[in-house]
Order: structure tokens, then C-alpha cells, then sequence
């Protein structure tokens, strides 16, 4: 953010009258408003009077420097009188005590703060710029957004002069400073897909500026579009020559060669390393570290940096901290390990107890007590009787000494508030199953699993680096198996180190099977399933069922009402529950309102649920009611997103009622959030009777596959509905899942696998006489022939589709396949037959309301209004189309349309735009696979052809080419096309 417009033009302070409601803009046309009310500012010559006095910023300009300001050498022979005449003006209309007569000038003063816009932007940059310096990257782009957002057009729009054009060129010159700053840092956070459409459009538009191609090129290479950055580079070597004689600068230069040797610092943004936390280790009262301590840096560090609080100059009260986990996390080696760091900072002794809070009978207070007070040199005669004496006496004992008491396995704050020193200069260190949120003060550490990375090394530690080096994937997949649990990998590697005919992959092999995984998991006195007992044995019967129950559930995680679902319980006592088990470290609360198990204790709760739940087949009733819940709520969300769609009538009964929502932002915030979750009640309907309710949830949460959000897990589930509904012989639910699994399949481009699904989905269909299957497997056949460009038969297939949504009064469907078939029409040339089409269908969905489907209809209108050559028409119906799509989270339909806005431009030829939208479509995805983005990086080629990067277009054209050759070989040919003659140059 160098070059800040400030200068010789400092800021004066203002009078005392500050008149708030007076604004005014330079950034743009120079304008001015009182109270939200625009204030006339006159002739341009008076414009541009007003805009020299508030570009002073408070000084003030004689009549002399005005007149030069306003006409430079050849002034009117009335130059003074006319400057005289405009102040007289302006101060009419301005707020008394604004416009000031000051020494034969004139000046701006007492305005509000923040009333000229440049300066609220020269404040947000600043701001940003610190920011920036203290590392918060975040606050300083979303400032620095903020500061760019205040130019409206370009600077002094309007306003003639000599001064005014050289502040344009300056203010202009600092915005761009300001946008590389932004863009800079977009880098840094790892924006760099979106971050190439807003470059592709600022080098088009300032094609000689270094700084934006160096950005361009980084943020190409590092979304693995090696080959376009390293052609950037060579568009800006040959421009540069061309226009200027030189060559590129050498960071530019400097650039490109680390491109070409793939260097690895360019992959991601640097960030600077913290600082290492190093304190003596000594020896004390505390039993010993474990030789093999992994990881854990961030935690420790957060602790000592704790205890470090209570021993500094500084130090006001004694420092807690309190580790919460599941067992086996490691909160007692994590503390242990800690403490021997911090010995050297309490050199008057260090004290440990286990509190024993996980077993049947946990230590009394007064007992530690006792032994506290004999290690720290107090008589036994000496030790009083009762709890209060003596936790007097302790704190008495303690008073000026540094002292550090590590408290392990605690079971509650009432356990621990006697064990505490009472003055600063002493630290307690924490542990427990429970979060000790009734410490007062404590400085509460919640303990996860370790990370990927974390495990691994844990793993490679015990067991070696030469079986581990020898079997990779094979150990990751163990750690996996382990739920990243530090006491369940230490059992597995104390394991395989313990039988050397072992292999990795033996060992992988036997935890892959999750009914015997737990039993594999112990050694010795080490058991992962004897640790989960002892805080299951410690539950209420109700908080046990819940515990059951929750853990039949797949999924990442769970929300509140489908737990209530689950449990069959009012959302209130559901969360009282749910809260309980958090604070018992056996749940986890992943977010407000969610909750989710470690893998290992998911098993657990299974293995309770198969042993103690009673009568057996409430089991199978609580999968049954969450299976519901997301079934009734999903389907209330396609008839609110499809006003009109009669799919909701056809879908299976539920007895649950799910959620209802007002508006379709919350809705969609559902289904988005429980995508994963609700998926997975889908998969463990397979082979149940609750196939068909499974297959119908997948069916009215089409949603997930089509905007691109679980696509995956979308496919994986509807092709394992598929192959259990062939082997139970159930046709209407085969058809259903083969259509769900067409519709995946058209959504990834793979034309010729959907083909196949959607002939046996339209023959199952009609089998089991499911006119709503029927229809849609219909219109997915037709758009599957488009795409094989077999028109006719695309053509009789929608018409065939649009008779059975007819007959079945669904308009919605009918609507949607109306857009379909004026493609159809248009790919067969008759453009006029496309329009009336897509005009027809777009007025039927407008009669149900603003529906998500609406934008289907604007893009296919868009797209006939296109061959039509009516493009203003067309980039409106697009525009509509986007909004649409954007307000629904539809990304690939969006990231499609901004293809379709890219051809209406580049066929109306402004390719600087069709390029910005060709960019945009690459970043967001698109509808149709690898297929689709040959389109578009076809397209972007024109694009950057005609704006004369013929490099970076020729990188385009054999990316292009590259997925054609391998889905499409007539576009092949016409890319093969495009680059001959310039693979010839």
C-alpha cells in the first residue's frame, strides 16, 4: 500500500462546527449530499473548483493556484471573476462555515469525519497496512475491500482542468497500488482460482502494468495451470518489447524461471514460522515422561506459556489450566510433559496426584491433602483432621513459595478447589474427562486427537522407520483405524513391535474390520475399550441410551433435531442430554447445535447398543425415526425450492414431520450443512426395509449432486441404492436410484455411463409404472442424445417427457423439460422455434413464483437469444440466471452460466469480457465435467486471442485439447483447428 495520495497535501484540523450530514465523493464523479440528499454542485468548471479545495484537504489554494488548476496556461481573460462567481455559488448550496475566504483563497473546512470518501479510504488503507504488518491477512482484505469499494467509476469523472487530470492520474495510480496489495494478499490466503478471473480482466485492461502479469502468473501456477503462466510470461515479454523496447523486469523474469523448475516454494503462501517455546526440563515429583512425547507443539506451547504467566514479573493470581479429553487422548503424557518443562520455573517442588476421577472410588481431598502437606516438609502431627483445616494450612504453606501441582484424572471441580495453592507465584495443572467449566479463573484446554501427521510419527517412533518407511499407506491406514487416538496407536505399535514376523499390512488388515477393531486394540493392561468403559459405567440410564442410540447413526456428525429424532425426545431434554455427554468427554460438540463421536467411540456405543439395548428392535426404530426426520425435511425443501414439482406427492409417507423454514436461505443452510450426514442415513437404508424411504431422500436432495457440494458421496450412495434395489428385485426403487445416479453422472460430463442408466432407469420406470420416474428418465435421455448430437431423438424424448409431466399436473417438470427442448430446436437451427420455447416455459415457472428452476429458463432463453445476436437481451436473461443460481448455492450451474455470458460477449466481440467471465466459469466448475471445461478453456482461448495473447491462448487450446482427445473427439478436431496456424508461427 505505498504511495498513500497524501503528500503535500496533509490534512488540517477542522473548526469546532463539524456538519456531519454534509458528504462529499471525488472517487468518482465529484458529488455531494446532505442527509442522504444529493446538493447541487453546478458547471463542471464549478466542479472542479469544489474538487481542487477538497483535494487540499483543509489548505488553503489562492486565487492564482485556481485559476492554474481550472485552466492551466490559457486562462479566460474573466479567470478570477469566474472563480470568484463559482466559491460564491458553492457556498450557497454548502453548509455555512464550509467553504471559507481565507487570504485572497478559498478553503473546505470543518467537515465530518469520514465526509470526503477519499478520505475514509485513506484511513481503511492505512488500517489494512497495519494489519497486514501484524500478520491478520483477513482483516486486512476485507478492509482493504472496503477502501477500493469507495471509488464509483473513474476519479473526477467529468471534471475538466489540468489539476484534475493529473490527480486522476495519481488517484488511479494508488488504486491499483491498493488492488495489487488485495490481490497480493488473496495469494497469501490461498485464493488463487478466484483470484485469475479478476486478473485475466486487469491485465486485459492495463496490459503494460508488471506488477498484475506477476500476480497472474502466480496465481495460475499454483492453480496447476503451469503452462498459461509460463505463457503470460512470454504475451508480457513480447508486448513489452513490442510497445516499449525492453524486457521484463527481473522479479517478473526471476518468476518464470521458478515456474520452470516447479519450485517449491511457489506451491502455497509462506508464513512466517513460530517462534519455538524452549524451557529447561528438570526433574521432580512428577512420574516420568514417556521417552517417545510426539507432536502436541501448539498445546504446549499454550500451556507453558500459562504457567509461565504465574511466574512473571507481572504475576498477579496462581495460573490453572485444565485439560479436558476422551480417554486415551493423552491429557496425562501432554501434562506430565509439560510440567518437566515448566520444573525450572518452580524450583520450590512440583506435587502430582492421580485423583483416580475415572473409577469407581476417586481420591478424597482431605486425603491429597494430607500427603501434600507431608511432601512439602509440615509434621504429620502438625496435619489437621478436616478438609477446610487443612486446605488452610496447604494454602498457608505455600504462600510465597513457586510451587507447580499437576492434578491428574480429576473428577470434578469440586474434587480439585481444595488442591489449589491460593497465591501467585504457584501454577495447577488439570486433568480430566470432564470440562472443569465451574473453575472459576482456570484456563480450560480442550484436547483432540492428534493430527494425521501427528500419528504417523507417534506410530513410526514405537515401531520403526524401517517397517514403516517399507509400508506407507499401509501404516496411514492404521492410524486411520485408530481414530488418530494417541492410546489406541501406542496399543497398535507396541503390537507390531512386539512381533517381528509381523508386516504393517498384517496389522491394517485386522483393524479394517470394525466389529473386531476394538477387541485388537490392547496390549498388556492396555485396553482402548477397558478406557471408554469406565466413563460409560459412570452415566445415568438416560444419558447410556443416548450414548447407545446416537452411535447407531453414520455420519460426520449430528444435529440437535435429528438426535431428537433418534431419540424420540423433545429437542429440550434431547440438548440436556447431548450437553451432558460433552462435558463427560464421550460426544463432542462440533459446533453449536451439533455433535459428533470419535470414530472408536461410535464402535463402542455400537457394541453397547448390540449388548444392553432392550427390546433389541428399538435399534432398527431409531434409524427408522432420523431416516424420516431427513426425509420429510428434505422433501419440504424441494417443494419450497420447486414450487409447482409434484415429486413431493410421489415420494414415500413418513410418520416424522421434520423441520419447516420460513425462507429458503435457512433451508438451504440445512441441507448443505446435513449433506454428509443425511447421505449416510441413505447408505444404512441399504438392505432394509427402509430402502425405498432411503432411495426417495436421495431423490428431494438431488440438490447435493447438482450444485457440485457432495457429488461424490452422492454417486457412491445412489449406486449402492442401485445394486441393493436389483438384488431385492424392486423396480420402482431401482428406476428411482438410476435416475438420481443419471442425473451425478450428467453433472460430471460422463455421457456415455449416464446413457446406460437412464435406458434402465425408463425401462424400470415403466415396469413398476412410476409415471414420475418415468418422466424424468425421459427427459435425461433426451438431454443425453443433445449431447450425442442426435437432435431428433432428443427432441421426441422431451416431448415424450412433457406429455407424462402433463398428464401428472406436474408444471414444474414440464417447465424444466420446455427449456430442454428449445436446446433441442436450437441445435437443429431453428432459432425462432427456440426462443417461443423458452419463452413459453419461463412464463409457465414465473406463474409459480420465483423457483430455483426459474434460472434454468433464463439460461436457455439466454442461450437462444444468443444465436438470435440479440446479446444485450441475452446477458440479461444470464444476469437473472446468476442471481438465481447464486441465492441457491447452485455453483456449477453458476459457474455454467458465466460460459454462456463468456460466448454472448465473445460473439458480440468484446473479448476482454469474455475472457473475465471464461476465467470466472474455469474458477467456479461447471456443469459437465472435463468436457465442459474444454469448452470453456476453448472460449478463453478465442478470448485471449483477439486481446493479443496468443501464448496464453495457445496454452488454453491444448489444455483444451488434452480433455477432448479424451471425451469428445469432434471438438478435438475443431481445437486442432485453432491451433495449426499458430503452432505453425
Amino acid at each position: 500500500m505505498d504511495g498513500v495520495p497524501r503528500g503535500p497535501e496533509q490534512r488540517r484540523p477542522g473548526s469546532s462546527t463539524e456538519p456531519e450530514s454534509l458528504r462529499f465523493s471525488v472517487l468518482g464523479p465529484v458529488r455531494a449530499w446532505r442527509h442522504d440528499e444529493p446538493v447541487a454542485t453546478g458547471s463542471p468548471q464549478q466542479r472542479a473548483l469544489l474538487a481542487a479545495l477538497l483535494l487540499r484537504e483543509g489548505r488553503t489554494a489562492t486565487a492564482a493556484e485556481l485559476i492554474d488548476a481550472l485552466w492551466g496556461e490559457e486562462p479566460p481573460s474573466q479567470a478570477l471573476a469566474a472563480v470568484r462567481t463559482y466559491a460564491s455559488r458553492l457556498r450557497k448550496v454548502l453548509d455555512p462555515g464550509v467553504l471559507v475566504s481565507e487570504s485572497g483563497g478559498y478553503a473546505v473546512r470543518g467537515l465530518g469525519e469520514g465526509a470526503l470518501d477519499l478520505a475514509a479510504a485513506q484511513e481503511l488503507a492505512a488500517e489494512a497496512e497495519k494489519a497486514r504488518n501484524t500478520g491478520d491477512l483477513c482483516h486486512a482484505r476485507e478492509v482493504l475491500n472496503r477502501a477500493l469499494a469507495r471509488w464509483d467509476g473513474e476519479t473526477l469523472a467529468g471534471v475538466p482542468g489540468p489539476y484534475a487530470e493529473a490527480q486522476r492520474v495519481r488517484l488511479e495510480e494508488w488504486r491499483l497500488q491498493l488492488l495489487e496489495s488485495r490481490l497480493d494478499m488473496d495469494l497469501d490466503q490461498g485464493c488463487h482460482a478466484e483470484t485469475v478471473s479478476e486478473l485475466t480482466a486487469l491485465t486485459a485492461a492495463h496490459p503494460l502494468r508488471e506488477r498484475l502479469r506477476e500476480l497472474l502468473m502466480l496465481a495460475l501456477y499454483r492453480s496447476g495451470r503451469q503452462a498459461e503462466a509460463l505463457a503470460v510470461y512470454a504475451d508480457t515479454r513480447r508486448l513489452l518489447s513490442d510497445e516499449l523496447g525492453v524486457d521484463p523486469r527481473p522479479g517478473l523474469q526471476e518468476l518464470q524461471q521458478r515456474i520452470l523448475r516447479a519450485d517449491p516454494n511457489l506451491a502455497e503462501p509462506s508464513a512466517p514460522m513460530a517462534e519455538p517455546v524452549t524451557v529447561p526440563v528438570r526433574p521432580a515429583q512428577l512420574p516420568a515422561t514417556v521417552p517417545d512425547f510426539t507432536g502436541r507443539a501448539s498445546f504446549v506451547r499454550e500451556l507453558s506459556d500459562v504457567l509461565a504467566s504465574a511466574t512473571g514479573a507481572q504475576a498477579q493470581v496462581m495460573a490453572v489450566s485444565a485439560l479436558a479429553g476422551i480417554g486415551g487422548v493423552g491429557k496425562t503424557t501432554l501434562a506430565v510433559h509439560v510440567a518437566h518443562a515448566a520444573r525450572s520455573a518452580f524450583p520450590d517442588g512440583q506435587l502430582y496426584v492421580d485423583l483416580q476421577g475415572a473409577g469407581a472410588r476417586s481420591a478424597e481431598p482431605e486425603t491429597v491433602l494430607g500427603s501434600f502437606l507431608r511432601a512439602l516438609g509440615t509434621a504429620d502431627s502438625a496435619i489437621p483432621d478436616s478438609l477446610e483445616e487443612r486446605a488452610a494450612l496447604y494454602r498457608s504453606v505455600l504462600d510465597g513459595r513457586r510451587v507447580l501441582v499437576l492434578l491428574d484424572n480429576a473428577r470434578d471441580a469440586a474434587q480439585v478447589r481444595p488442591l489449589l495453592p491460593g497465591t501467585a507465584g504457584c501454577a495447577a495443572l488439570v486433568t480430566s474427562r470432564v470440562r472443569m467449566t465451574g473453575l472459576a479463573g482456570a484456563h480450560l484446554v480442550d484436547l483432540d486427537v492428534m493430527s494425521p501427521e501427528e500419528a504417523l510419527a507417534l506410530f513410526t517412533r514405537i515401531v520403526g522407520e524401517e517397517r514403516v518407511g517399507a509400508e506407507r499407506k499401509a501404516a496411514l491406514d492404521v492410524v486411520a483405524a485408530c481414530g488418530f487416538l494417541p492410546l489406541a496407536i501406542r496399543i497398535a505399535a507396541s503390537r507390531l513391535a512386539a512381533r517381528r514376523t509381523w508386516t504393517v499390512s498384517v496389522l491394517a488388515a485386522k483393524l479394517a474390520d470394525e466389529r473386531r477393531r476394538l477387541d485388537e486394540l490392547q496390549a498388556g493392561d492396555l485396553a482402548v475399550k477397558a478406557t471408554f468403559e469406565l466413563g460409560y459405567g459412570q452415566l445415568e440410564p438416560a444419558q447410556a441410551r443416548a450414548f447407545r442410540l446416537l452411535g447407531l447413526a453414520d455420519g460426520p456428525d449430528i444435529s440437535l433435531a435429528a438426535a431428537a429424532a433418534v431419540l424420540d425426545l423433545p429437542v429440550e431434554d434431547t440438548e440436556d442430554l447431548l450437553e451432558s455427554l460433552v462435558d463427560t468427554s464421550l460426544l463432542e460438540s462440533a459446533a453449536p447445535g451439533r455433535y459428533r463421536f470419535h470414530d472408536l467411540v461410535r464402535l463402542y456405543a455400537r457394541a453397547c447398543a448390540e449388548r444392553d439395548e432392550q427390546p433389541p428392535g428399538e435399534r432398527e426404530a431409531a434409524l427408522s425415526r432420523v431416516l424420516d426426520f431427513y426425509l420429510a425435511t428434505a422433501a419440504g425443501i424441494y417443494a419450497m425450492e420447486r414450487p409447482g414439482d409434484r415429486l413431493v406427492d410421489h415420494l414415500e409417507p413418513t410418520q416424522h414431520k421434520g423441520l419447516r423454514f420460513a425462507e429458503g436461505t435457512a433451508a438451504l443452510d440445512w441441507l448443505y450443512t446435513e449433506g454428509a450426514s443425511l447421505l449416510a442415513s441413505v447408505r444404512q437404508s441399504v438392505a432394509t426395509d427402509r430402502l425405498r424411504r432411503g432411495v426417495d431422500l436421495l431423490w428431494a436432495a438431488k440438490d447435493l449432486a447438482e450444485s457440485g457440494a457432495n457429488s461424490r458421496q452422492y454417486e457412491t450412495t445412489a449406486s449402492a441404492v442401485c445394486e441393493a434395489a436389483q438384488l431385492a428385485g424392486d423396480h420402482r426403487t431401482e428406476g428411482r436410484a438410476r435416475t438420481t445416479l443419471t442425473n451425478v453422472l450428467l453433472v460430471s460430463g460422463r455421457i456415455h455411463q449416464a446413457a446406460e442408466e437412464a435406458r434402465l432407469a425408463m425401462d424400470r420406470a415403466a415396469a413398476a409404472q412410476d409415471v414420475a420416474a418415468g418422466s424424468w428418465a425421459a427427459n435425461d435421455r433426451g438431454l443425453i442424445s443433445l449431447h450425442q448430437h442426435r437432435y431428433s431423438d432428443g427432441k421426441a424424448l422431451f416431448e415424450q417427457a412433457i406429455q407424462g409431466f402433463s398428464a401428472a399436473g406436474n408444471r414444474a417438470g414440464e417447465a424444466t423439460t420446455l427449456f430442454n427442448l428449445s436446446r433441442a430446436h436450437l441445435a437443429m437451427g431453428d432459432v425462432a422455434k427456440a426462443v417461443d420455447i423458452a419463452r413459453h416455459g419461463l412464463a409457465l415457472l414465473s406463474e409459480l413464483g420465483r423457483t430455483m428452476r426459474l434460472a434454468n429458463g433464463h439460461y436457455a432463453l439466454g442461450m437462444a437469444l444468443t444465436k438470435a445476436e440479440r446479446h444485450m437481451e441475452a446477458l440479461s436473461h444470464f444476469g437473472e440466471a446468476l442471481t438465481i443460481f447464486a441465492d441457491h448455492r447452485q455453483r456449477l450451474w453458476e459457474g455454467t452460466t458465466h460460459f454462456r455470458v463468456a460466448e454472448a460477449h465473445i460473439a458480440a466481440r468484446r473479448a476482454a469480457q469474455a475472457a473475465q467471465h471464461a476465467e470466472q466459469a474455469l474458477a467456479i466448475g461447471c456443469i459437465g465435467g472435463d468436457r465442459m471445461r474444454g469448452h470453456v478453456l476453448t472460449l478463453l482461448g478465442r478470448a485471449l486471442s483477439a486481446l493479443g495473447q496468443s501464448d496464453r491462448a495457445k496454452a488454453c487450446w491444448h489444455e483444451a485439447l488434452r480433455l477432448y482427445e479424451e471425451n469428445s473427439p469432434t471438438e478435438a478436431d475443431e481445437v486442432r483447428a485453432l491451433l495449426a496456424p499458430v503452432d505453425a508461427a
